[in-house]
């Protein structure tokens, strides 16, 4: 409420009220005058009960005479019941403007239903005060006997009014949705945008441009899902792919096409998650944030549409929801002179087999697996057991060892790195944890693939075991802890021959 506003109500109150008394006062005056006319002309007063009243010693005037005097009385009590509940009507108006204008927010509009309210109550009860003053002969209260009576009539009547009224008083209050907000009544189904909320009810635009109408009454029975329109609503769209595709890649193409369509918001990354193993494929879902709930539908068609588009580039096929058996030809496998060739080149590009010679690396080859590893999934992990080692053929790995309360990272290794050495030559148990960074694939090699070649060749268990303190020391940079190393020379030679039972 600006102070100019005030001012200008505030004065017109102030005159209005100012010229109303002043017309009470000369009424009044103006009375007092015709009753003593009266009483001077006709010999007769007029009584607190409105009847005239001869004085002693005067005969009644006429019955005309005294119909038109009482009227006369009668009109002057009228206007003074009209001028004093006109300035009831201006206080009543200009304190609830005052009460009203300092609300602000969504309570403006309860504050605005409870002054009608009150004021309509204040009226009556003003009305039936001055009503009382003019006319103190007239008994209320076999009035408000019947008034009692009737209002429990228009109660019954009104019972669906008036509920609609207390159930909107108590929506205004609670201001569960506002217009704009984009609604939905679990009960039906039934959702559309708010385009109105009053005391009788509220009116909802559907998506289909139809106008729905609910009264308060039966809104407070409903369970609403609520989407306010200042809020960043999610939303789901579900797709899927076939079982032959990697997720990793997947994720990545689907959450970059996304983030590109309009209305998805940019302050919350699209979350591409998998949903399901289904029967025919993988069943995806993406989790995004709208900027306008409203246009939801418009969002998911398109979204759909981007992820078609960005699979069908990259030659990601959707899984096909058919029960249809069909026969398919087995996918092509690397034979084996194949996969030897490849961990062959693989093994060879790793020091630690150096002094094994190219017949003995295509041994080791042919007893060597390769295994593939999701980001964030433990290749090994400290304390287990384990009599085998892994070469990095594709992707990245972080080596994690426990500090406090988490998991410190004390190197990251790479295409053609290698790890878990000590566990493959001397069966001791992990003292790290191995984490792939990315999809990422090893070659894995085990004690029975190794074996053999040191029964063939016993000079070779001391040559790799030499290998193995080079590398160690290369980590030291304090010279006593290089002594201790090579102290342990004869330690570690004896666990690797222990490990592989050769004396």
């Amino acid at each position: 409420m600006s102070l100019s506003e005030f001012r200008k109500r505030a004065i017109v109150f102030v005159a209005f009220a100012a010229i109303v008394i002043l017309i009470l006062i000369l009424m009044a005056f103006g009375e007092d005058l015709l009753q003593a006319y009266i009483f001077n002309q006709f010999g007769i007063t007029i009584a607190p009960d409105g009847h005239t009243v001869p004085t002693s010693g005067e005969q009644r005037p006429d019955m005309m005479v005294e119909t038109l005097i009482s009227l006369g009385f009668n009109f002057f009590r009228i206007i003074k019941i009209l001028l004093w509940m006109a300035i009831v009507i201006a206080v009543i108006r200009f304190v609830g403007y005052m009460v009203v204008s300092t609300i602000r927010g969504a309570q403006s509009e309860v504050g605005s239903l409870v002054k009608t309210v009150l004021s309509v109550i204040i009226y009556i009860v003003a009305f039936f005060i001055i009503f009382q003053t003019q006319y103190p002969e007239v008994p209320l209260a076999p009035l408000f006997t019947g008034s009692t009576i009737l209002g429990i009539v228009v109660g019954l009547a009104l019972q669906d009014t008036l509920g609609n009224l207390f159930a909107g008083i108590a929506i205004q209050a609670d201001q569960p949705f506002q217009a704009g907000d984009v609604v939905t009544m679990i009960a039906n189904q039934q959702s559309g945008v708010v385009e109105s909320v009053s005391w009788r009810g509220i009116k909802i635009r559907t998506f289909q441009n139809k106008l729905l109408v609910m009264s308060n009454s039966v809104l407070g029975k409903e369970l609403i899902e609520v989407a306010p329109r200042d809020n960043l609503n999610a939303r789901l769209v579900f797709f899927n792919t076939e079982y032959s595709y990697s997720p990793a890649r997947t994720i990545q193409i689907v959450r970059d096409s996304v983030r590109q369509v309009e209305n998805v918001s940019q302050k919350i990354r699209p979350v591409v998650r998998i949903r399901n193993l289904g029967d025919n494929g993988i069943d995806w879902e993406v989790k995004y944030w709208t900027e306008d709930y409203s246009k939801y539908n418009d969002t998911d068609a398109l979204i759909r549409q981007r992820i078609w588009y960005a699979l069908n580039r990259e030659k990601i096929d959707f899984a096909y929801p058919t029960r249809t058996i069909h026969m398919a030809p087995p996918p092509e496998e690397a034979t084996l002179v194949e996969h030897v060739n490849t961990v062959s080149e693989r093994l060879q590009e790793v020091p630690l087999f150096a002094p094994l010679a190219e017949e003995e690396i295509e041994k080791l080859a042919k007893g060597s697996t390769i295994r593939v590893y999701a980001p964030g999934e433990a290749i090994v992990r400290r304390g287990q057991e384990g009599n085998s080692m892994f070469v990095i053929a594709r992707g990245s790995v972080k080596v994690q060892i426990p500090e406090q309360d988490y998991q410190k990272t004390i190197n990251k290794l790479k295409s053609n790195d290698f790890f878990g050495e000590m566990s493959l030559l001397t069966g001791q148990p992990r003292t790290a944890t191995v984490i792939a960074e990315e999809e990422t694939e090893v070659v894995q090699i085990k004690k029975t693939a190794l074996k053999p070649l040191f029964e063939v060749n016993p000079d070779l268990m001391k040559a790799i075991c030499d290998i193995i303190e080079n590398r160690r020391a290369l980590l030291v940079q304090k010279e006593a802890e290089e002594e201790d190393f090579k102290q342990a020379e004869p330690g570690i030679l004896k666990s690797l021959r222990k490990f592989f039972g050769f004396k």
